[in-house]
Order: C-alpha cells, then structure tokens, then sequence
C-alpha cells in the first residue's frame, strides 16, 4: 500500500520538474523578447515603434517576474509567496492598458483593479499577513 507522503512526494516531484521546465521556456521567450525589443530600438524612427517598445519591455518584465516567482518558490521552501501573483497581475494590467487603450471605460476599469491589486499588495505587506 503505498502511503499518502509517498504520494505528496511524488506530487511535488511532478511539480518542480513542470516548473524547472516552465522556467526553461519562459527564459527562451525572454530571449526571444530582447531581440525584439533590439529590434525595435532599431526601428525607432517609426510612429507605432514606442507603443511596441513600451508593449515589449512591460512583457519583457512579465517574463522576468514569473522566473522570479519559480526562483522564489524553490528559494522559500516550496511556497508561492502571494505578493508575486500581485506584481504579475499589476504588470499584466498595465500591459493590457498599453496595448487596448482604445475604450475610456475599460482604461478606468483597468486603473481600478490596478488600485484594488495595490490595496491588496498593502495588506499582503501588513505586519499581521507577513509570512517571511
């Protein structure tokens, strides 16, 4: 009868090996991203060239906080600390801002939940929620 510790330890073996590779791929693509944004420096006497720089290097830091947040889950003992989930979300929004920024509405629904992830990131930091 196999137990339930040999399970969970294989459960997590399952897990760090799919992060090992997730971060594996999201460093390609953080590659693949510096030789666009190259590219676009390149290319700055162009018009739409800023909307695609600033696109580019708000994707870039997206890539950059979900290899953080693998290295920090490996680093903290197995645990996904929940401010890093904010950062991402905020640096999603503000990605999602810069590239539809069309609608007024949608631009201030977005600057919202911006506000509510940083009121969430405040209290994550409070004394009383601190984990680390």
């Amino acid at each position: 009868m196999i137990s339930g510790t040999r399970i969970a330890d294989a459960l997590q073996m399952i897990l760090n090996i799919g992060l090992v590779c997730l971060s594996i791929i999201l460093i390609i693509f953080l590659g693949r991203q510096t030789f666009d944004l190259a590219r676009v420096l390149l290319n700055a006497g162009e018009q739409s060239s800023t909307y695609l720089l600033i696109e580019g290097i708000v994707t870039y830091f997206l890539y950059f906080e979900f290899i953080a947040l693998i290295v920090k889950y490996f680093q903290s003992g197995y645990h996904f600390p929940l401010r890093y989930f904010i950062y991402i979300g905020i640096t999603a929004i503000i990605r999602l801002i810069v590239v539809d920024h069309e609608n007024p509405l949608d631009t201030l629904c977005y600057s919202a939940a911006i506000l509510i992830l940083v009121v969430t990131l405040w209290l994550a930091n409070s004394s009383r929620l601190m984990r680390e």
